[in-house]
């Protein structure tokens, strides 16, 4: 039995009718770009949220840059985030000319709260807290902490679509929540997309008008912006993803279960859910101190599997001006070599999901 880390078509098959008639719908409407798909999603997406506004963008990667942006964050301010995030999350940053500060994880594969505030100095400007495998943070000491020094908070959720903490949704603790649409995200287009989600208006207003070029009026540039403009048919499609949200996030919630109920491997450590917070397993990540041996094994028996993330952003090497070595973020640096992402999509099979338990029980390192 053959089985990929992801099978984006099975999602896509599951709504086929619905995509292909809104498809159509997009495409006979004869607008394309800002209409009223983009506008509906914004309004349903913002609702989904519990935020009062959103704004739609062509990459999670511009949401992270134009939040940092927009909250006035540049050279000289450095913000708190997570070693061992995706590398998108540390450009948004640097790409505003700011300076990333780095935290450890804690033993749910978040932002190590305890560690925040001795890092916080004269230069910080805000938190950064990414949601990280789909799992929500522990945010009511994140918020107190950015109160108490009045700091700026930005939510990376790319990979938290539906998560809560303490029954607030992942986005709508802060300044800002940044969102993608990448394919493989719990809430997937089918190409680029992002999205801003926030409470405060002037913040909304200065997105949309950045995201277009630095235009609110046609053919007025107000500031240097750029092109990242979600188009029509992908809001299109997401809003019929979106009115299925809660069908596809319990699937993952019961493929976790199983996996959670019957892998018993001692060479194996599974994810850890936080008291209070929900997860929603964007991915579904072991840890394994013999990981490339495991990985090996696996593909034997035709498993696939991918490593979120082999490099932390500290060694990469577009980050070698930060001057951070091997060593620096252990607890960071001990994730890397040992995370593991089995399979995990909507429409994986029991079969399959019974297949990948009983090879990693029978794994002997």
């Amino acid at each position: 039995m053959k089985i990929m880390t992801n099978r984006l078509d099975r999602g896509f098959y599951k709504y086929q009718s619905e995509f292909e008639a809104k498809a159509l719908e997009v495409l006979r409407s004869g607008w394309y770009i800002l209409g009223k798909e983009v506008a509906a999603f914004e309004e349903e997406f913002a609702a989904y949220t519990g935020a009062k506004y959103c704004a739609g963008l062509a990459s999670g990667l511009d949401a992270l840059s134009l939040g940092v942006r927009v909250l006035d964050i540049g050279k000289g301010d450095e913000v708190l985030v997570q070693g061992n995030t995706y590398i998108a999350s540390v450009m948004g940053i640097t790409m505003n000319g700011a300076t990333p500060v780095f935290i450890e994880p804690d033993e749910y594969h978040q932002i190590d709260v305890t560690k925040l505030e001795a890092a916080i100095t004269d230069k910080t400007k805000a938190i950064m807290v990414v949601h990280l495998y789909g799992e929500a943070a522990k945010m009511d000491d994140v918020v107190a902490l950015c109160k108490k020094y009045n700091l700026k908070l930005i939510e990376d959720c790319a990979q938290s679509h539906g998560a809560c903490y303490d029954g607030k949704m992942t986005g709508t603790f802060g300044d800002i929540g940044c969102f993608s649409f990448y394919p493989s995200k719990n809430l997937g287009a089918f190409g680029d997309g992002g999205a801003i989600v926030t409470d405060n208006e002037e913040i909304l207003k200065k997105i949309k008008m950045l995201r277009n070029y630095g235009s609110d009026v046609r053919y007025y540039f107000r500031e240097v912006g750029l092109n990242s403009r979600l188009d029509e048919m992908q809001a299109g499609l997401l809003r019929v993803r979106l009115s299925h949200i809660g069908e596809l996030t319990k699937e993952r919630e019961e493929i976790a279960k199983r996996y959670l109920d019957g892998i018993n491997n001692p060479l194996i450590d599974l994810p850890k859910e936080r008291d209070g917070a929900t997860c929603v397993w964007h991915q579904f990540v072991i840890r394994c101190k013999t990981r490339d041996n495991l990985i090996k094994y696996l593909n034997d028996k035709e498993i696939s599997t991918i490593i979120h993330y082999p490099i932390p952003p500290h060694l990469s090497e577009c980050y070698e001006n930060l001057g951070h070595k091997k060593g620096d973020y252990p607890i960071t640096e001990q994730f890397a070599d040992e995370v593991l992402s089995i399979p995990m999509y909507n429409g994986i099979t029991k079969e399959e999901q019974d297949y990948v338990i009983e090879a990693l029980n029978a794994y002997k390192g």
